[in-house]
């Protein structure tokens, strides 16, 4: 039995995509919301394994599914594993083939690219726009020869997809992952999507334009010299929106460090943050200070922050990013 087991969003499911293109077989597709990180452990708990099964793992952090890695690795299992999370220690098994590349200017899907010479190049700038790698997309955009025209349609289209990955439980997102990447398979080109008005493409457009100007209304609760951060209601919108969110703020002011928190049902908050762009470090590290957290150094996150570990969580994004005097807004 194969397992396909991946990320929700742009770079989990476009690595996935890439590869399948290139090498199509039957699988068992497993995935969910974004934030759903911990799908190798969960598989393995779930399912018996047995030999001569492989497990194909893209865009979801090796340190937080070691436990589920080393049972399958130690039960002879194959697994391919690409990844530019936080990795813990990597095993040293002839059964692991690693392809992990821990650089913030990188994605999952670019290193399948590589995996890939190239071989569905467009899909992988894709990704990296849905990553928010805006610099690294247009560089590569502007490579591969692309007029500005067909990089922001790329752009966009990262976006979407990006955007569909976000929220509580799968009921929350326009599409399961797995269905979305379902729809995806059936085109070569990013190009593709975009000219089929059937697509998932102009379905998506229209929601995220949607929630997008929910978000915009909303103030900062807190703005520093060095952070600024702001809190979404409990609602299925805002959980939707929140990523993207955080993308489309670090982009408008690159200097300072952006917190996205949103409620959720229980009163803890998922929180979003993003390193500054001109200082792309330190986020994954903040953030697994808290019980939920983790991510990687330009953008991490907490799944469930308490209300009143709010104020330690601003507080340690400014010591990373060197506080500076208040502004506007209030203390949390």
């Amino acid at each position: 039995m194969n397992y396909d087991i991946f990320n929700g969003d742009a770079d989990g499911i476009i690595s996935l995509l890439q590869l399948r293109l290139a090498n199509p077989i039957e699988s068992e597709l497993v995935t969910g919301v974004k934030r759903d990180i911990n799908l190798l452990s969960k598989l393995v708990d779930k399912v018996e394994l047995a030999k001569g099964d492989k497990l194909t793992v893209l865009d979801i952090s090796m340190e937080k599914n070691q436990a589920g890695l080393v049972c399958a690795l130690d039960g002879e299992i194959d697994v391919f594993y690409a990844d530019h999370h936080r990795t813990g220690d990597i095993a040293v098994s002839k059964h692991l083939d690693a392809h992990i590349d821990l650089d913030a200017n990188t994605c999952t899907a670019l290193i399948v690219d590589g995996v890939l010479n190239g071989e569905y190049h467009y899909w992988a700038i894709t990704a990296a726009y849905g990553d928010n790698l805006i610099a690294k997309g247009d560089q590569l955009s502007k490579v591969a020869g692309l007029p500005v025209e067909q990089s922001e349609q790329l752009k966009e289209l990262g976006t979407l997809i990006n955007y569909n990955g976000y929220g509580a439980v799968v009921e929350d997102l326009h599409f399961h992952p797995a269905k979305l990447y379902m729809a995806l398979l059936k085109y070569p080109s990013p190009f593709d999507v975009i000219a089929d008005n059937s697509s998932p493409f102009y379905r998506l457009q229209s929601a995220y334009q949607e929630d997008m100007d929910n978000a915009l209304a909303i103030q900062a609760e807190y703005r520093s010299d060095v952070v600024s951060a702001f809190e979404l209601p409990n609602e299925p919108w805002a959980r939707r929106i929140s990523g993207v969110y955080g993308n489309q703020l670090a982009n408008q002011n690159p200097n300072s460090a952006h917190a996205v928190l949103t409620e959720n049902r229980d009163g803890t908050y998922t929180a979003s943050l993003r390193a500054p762009l001109s200082n792309k470090q330190g986020a994954g590290d903040i953030c697994s200070q808290f019980e939920t957290g983790g991510g990687r150094a330009a953008a991490a996150g907490i799944n469930a922050l308490p209300k009143e570990q709010i104020a330690d969580f601003i507080k340690a994004v400014e010591a990373f990013y060197h506080v500076g005097p208040t502004s506007a807004g209030k203390d949390f």
